[in-house]
């Protein structure tokens, strides 16, 4: 149960540190200008960093909910079937429906796309190492 809580808390931090590195750098910046009329002038960082935190507890419950069926024999491999699973749903859902909706540049789009796979990826990968069934 502790690795549970350390790999979901380590996890909810990284997915705020990735998303402040896949939105705060210079070239998001200037490819998130279409959101600027929309966007709040200021981030509650506390509020964030509660909620990415959150997500790592609940993505760490349904990776081990899903463990057996990932395909795979290895964590990593499993993390990363993971990765693509949440990749789908959380990313390119979201991208292909903000794209039917809204006149957002296709580039913004493939870079949300992009960096979003990559950050998936990563969280997945972190659960496939660190979290197994049987020993947490």
């Amino acid at each position: 149960m502790i690795r549970f809580i350390i790999v979901s808390v380590l996890n909810g931090f990284l997915f705020g540190i990735l998303d402040g590195i896949i939105h705060a750098n210079p070239y998001a910046q200037r490819l998130f200008e279409v959101y600027k009329p929309i966007a709040r002038d200021s981030i509650n960082a506390p509020a964030g960093i509660i909620i990415d935190i959150i997500y790592g507890f609940v993505m760490g419950f349904v990776f081990l909910l899903l463990y057996k069926a990932l395909p795979g024999n290895t964590g990593i491999i499993k993390g990363l079937s993971f990765g693509l699973i949440i990749w789908f749903f959380r990313v390119l859902m979201s991208v292909i429906s903000t794209w039917m909706m809204y006149k957002i540049p296709v580039v913004t789009l493939m870079y949300i796309t992009l960096t979003g796979f990559i950050e998936m990826i990563i969280i997945g990968i972190v659960y496939g190492v660190f979290l197994k069934p049987g020993n947490i």
